[in-house]
């Protein structure tokens, strides 16, 4: 495993972009100004939330049918353990706001610019539109991890 002191910590999601393989358009993932987090633990953890921006308020609690899908469609949240080494990140999903991503081994390549981490995936099937496509996700440092 490479040394992981430059990626322990909390980072804040700045931008998030889906590019389809096939046609190479290029699409904010869930919105221009998504919110979300990723932390690598030391202990070997990591979690990974992000939601739209602009998501719906429920009319009530708890929501509809049809406000439970659109509060599906716009996040994301999976967990697990990770290793690394001097280009990429595999995430180890042991858990997952979409069941078909836990068991699974995420590879993310990730590069570190002082207090900014941009993470690209490997091309794979997206997970919103079912076509073969690579994410670009970019973060901002909030916290190390002491």
């Amino acid at each position: 495993m490479a040394d992981t002191a430059g990626l322990l910590g909390t980072w804040k999601m700045t931008s998030w972009k889906r590019e389809i393989v096939a046609t190479g358009e290029t699409i904010d993932t869930l919105g221009p100004d998504p919110i979300g987090y990723i932390n690598y633990g030391p202990d070997g953890r990591f979690y990974a939330l992000v939601v739209g921006r602009d998501r719906l308020t429920p009319a009530t609690l708890p929501p509809s049918d049809a406000e439970k899908l659109k509060l599906f469609d716009s996040m994301l949240a999976y967990a697990g353990t990770y290793s690394v080494d001097d280009e990429k990140a595999i995430h180890h999903v042991d858990a997952s706001w979409n069941q078909a991503l836990t068991g699974t081994d995420q590879v993310r390549f990730y590069k570190l610019e002082g207090d900014n981490l941009t993470i690209r995936s490997a091309p794979d099937k997206d997970p919103y539109t079912g076509k073969e496509a690579v994410h670009r996700i970019e973060f901002q440092r909030v916290q190390r991890s002491r």
